[in-house]
Formats: structure tokens, sequence, C-alpha cells
């Protein structure tokens, strides 16, 4: 399993006394960018949340580079250079981008101690978020949040980058932006774990994929193939790409 980056094996999940997850097996590859689709409500936000340990698996285990998460606290966990960016974005409404993006630069205490390269990197990904440094992050558009957010998440250097619906609700041309931006951090280096609703968006940034359903994956395999199989995408997801 060496050029798998995150593993998760017979993964359970309750929450309260609800049973979500029904022994999950999902692989990551390391350097490539894994779609995880499927209905509403079949378990992708909740996996997403056990591998960062905000929410215990009950049961089964998760790997991340060959080292074993399943218990560790959500704070050991991103000290892997795992970032999480969840679908209501967290951002901090009140605070300027400069202090949402240095809140986020561990290393840093001031903008001047911030890697100025890298910076200088994700302004070119999201010009937005160089456009309204100074303005409070409240006032930026749907499509201009999610692009903070994904700022903030890789202002540091990550390994692992694990995205929750990141074209939800925003118009085709910021859609078009953020696919660019993926397939700029993948280009990267970076390994990509993204759940989407937007089949046209998973089909062009996909390499792998694995489906959901009630609580497990039901399929997993190549984007590419699911992308061509029409039949197979109606039987998974009850629609055509």
């Amino acid at each position: 399993m060496k050029n798998q980056l995150l593993t998760l094996q017979g993964v359970h999940t309750h929450i309260g006394a609800y049973h979500i997850l029904h022994g999950v097996d999902l692989a990551v590859p390391r350097g490539g960018l894994t779609m995880l689709l499927g209905r509403n409500g079949a378990g992708k936000t909740t996996t997403l949340r056990t591998i960062m340990g905000l929410w215990r698996a009950s049961q089964g285990s998760i790997t991340f580079n060959g080292q074993d998460i399943t218990q560790a606290p959500t704070p050991q966990i991103a000290s892997l250079k795992v970032a999480y960016v969840p679908e209501n974005m967290g951002i901090f409404s009140d605070l300027t981008v400069k202090e949402n993006m240095l809140l986020a630069a561990r290393s840093a205490r001031t903008v001047a101690q911030m890697d100025d390269a890298r910076l200088k990197w994700i302004f070119l990904l999201f010009p937005a978020v160089e456009k309204f440094w100074n303005h409070p992050a409240g006032k930026l558009s749907g499509g201009q949040k999610q692009m903070l957010a994904v700022a903030r998440a890789i202002v540091e250097p990550r390994d692992l980058l694990i995205v929750d619906e990141p074209s939800k609700g925003l118009a085709p041309a910021i859609i078009n932006n953020m696919i660019d931006a993926f397939a700029q951090l993948k280009a990267s280096g970076v390994t990509i774990l993204l759940v989407e609703q937007n089949i046209n968006f998973a089909k062009r940034l996909g390499d792998t994929v694995a489906v959901m359903d009630n609580g497990i994956v039901v399929h997993a395999g190549s984007m590419q193939e699911l992308a061509q199989d029409e039949a197979l995408q109606q039987s998974l997801l009850g629609l055509a790409i």
C-alpha cells in the first residue's frame, strides 16, 4: 500500500444513537485527486470528519502516511500536514482576509514572517485573496470566501488537502477558477480528497473516485471510467454526467 497516502479499512462511525458509517473502505493514492461522490446523506461528510478526528471511528482503522491515526486528536492529525476545508468554510467573518491567512500560518506571528514566495503563489491561484487582503472576510462573495478557505488551508505546505463540496452554490465562472486552482495544487504534489456533488467538476479533476451509499463505499476505481459509463453513473448516483 506504499502508493496510498491515506487508507480507511472497515471504518464505522456512530454519532450519538445513530450508526452513520457501516464499514468504509477507502484508499487515497499519493499525489492524485480522489473524488468522493454520493447522494445526500450517503456519509461523505461524516467520512471526512472521521478522518480528521472530529468524530471518532467506533471500529476499523485509518492510516495516514504509514501511521495509524484512528484515535489521534484533530490537532495531531493537522500537524501531520493534513488540512481540512469544511462545507461551511469556517472562515472568521469579522477578521480581514489577511488576519484569516495569518491565523492559519502557524509558523508566523506577523505577516512579515509569512513565506513570501508561497503567498505570491497563492495570490496567483486565488487573485481575490490578494485583491481583498485588507477587507473583512464576511464581506466577500460566496466564491471569494471559498477561495479564501482553500488559500488558508494551503498557506503552509500540506501533504493532504481534504475539501467538502468546494463548488456548492458557486457561479460557473468561479467553479472554473476553482478547478484550475485544484489542478495546479495537484500538479504541485499535494494529494487531494474532494467531496463533490457537481459531476462536471468531478469529471474534470478526478483521478480516482469512490462512490458512497448508505454509509459504505459501493464503487471505487478510475474517474475516467466512471465518467465514460453512463449506465454505471445512473445506477450509482441516479444521474447522468
